[in-house]
């Protein structure tokens, strides 16, 4: 398997977690939350900053988890007590977000080549590649990224199995019958938000730290790129149980990112990569229901027939 390959596989599995993110919001909560590309770059901005500044990798990491959480709420905050629209009330976070970022970081982009991070630690596990045959099917950092990604999805899977987690599934589906149960829709909504941008900013900490440096415009796109991972991963793996969706959207970061090495290894411009991953979202959303109206089709006409006999 060659190097970029492995490097889509590892990416993939670094934006799982941004993919999770989206989910909480796009899937539970039923809200298209635009706040997700300033909290991504948030979490590298927060990273980057503390690192250089000597703090540990890992509360870096912490620090903007709790901070990309803090800019979830806020956008909840707009949309519940302000009466915001969801969708105007995440580009306005998001908007405001790109300043605080700048004021972050001091300047545009911040280098971490130098520095110690996560990934500084996790090549010093050195942990074996995994081979089938002479072939290496994950690297060792891979395979380490795997068991993280992994851990926090086990981690929402039992958040969303609580009575919260129930609330908030019961918010995204039907909040009128929620409320008629003593239920405040309101707070749910904050912290699904919360939650959800949380995690996409622990990814944008992650990725940081793995390309070696943060960028105020490393956030741009990235809610496309989640909404491409749950399509694509609900699509080709299912979406029947908490757990199984949860993995199928990991698995559909990973299939993205590997159709965009494949891509690029076709000989296809960088720049193009936008109008990819636009195709890629779409042929996701369209193909399955025009099968399921070519599938209909011959059912009715044999129903038809059948009738008709």
């Amino acid at each position: 398997m060659n190097l970029a390959i492995m490097g889509a596989i590892e990416q993939g599995l670094l934006f799982g977690i941004l993919a999770l993110g989206v989910y909480l919001t796009f899937r539970i909560l039923n809200v298209p939350d635009l706040t997700v590309d300033g909290s991504f770059a948030l979490g590298g901005a927060i990273a980057a900053k503390f690192i250089i500044d000597g703090t540990n990798p890992y509360l870096a990491t912490l620090l903007a988890f709790v901070v990309g959480g803090v800019a979830g709420a806020f956008t909840g905050v707009l949309h519940t007590k302000g009466k915001v629209n969801a969708l105007l009330a995440g580009i306005l976070t998001m908007i405001a977000l790109y300043s605080i970022n700048l004021r972050i970081m001091g300047k545009a982009n911040l280098p971490l080549l130098r520095e110690d991070t996560l990934f500084t630690y996790v090549k010093d596990l050195s942990v074996p590649n995994l081979a089938v045959g002479g072939v290496t099917i994950l690297t060792g950092v891979a395979i380490v990224f795997l068991v993280g990604v992994l851990v926090l999805k086990l981690a929402i899977d039992w958040f969303l199995h609580t009575d919260l987690g129930l609330d908030l599934r019961a918010t995204g589906d039907n909040p009128k019958m929620i409320r008629s149960f003593g239920v405040n829709t309101d707070t749910t909504t904050i912290v699904g938000l919360a939650l959800s941008n949380g995690l996409v900013a622990v990814s944008g900490a992650w990725v940081a730290q793995y390309q070696g440096f943060a960028d105020v415009g490393m956030g741009i796109g990235m809610i496309v790129i989640g909404l491409a991972s749950v399509i694509v991963g609900e699509v080709l793996f299912g979406s029947s149980s908490i757990f199984r969706v949860t993995l199928a959207v990991i698995l559909g970061s990973i299939v993205y990112r590997l159709v965009i090495a494949l891509a690029l290894q076709a000989g296809l411009n960088p720049s193009d990569m936008k109008l990819i991953t636009a195709l890629i979202v779409i042929i996701a959303l369209t193909v399955p229901t025009i099968a399921k109206a070519i599938w209909k089709k011959p059912v009715r006409a044999m129903k038809g027939g059948a009738g008709d006999a």
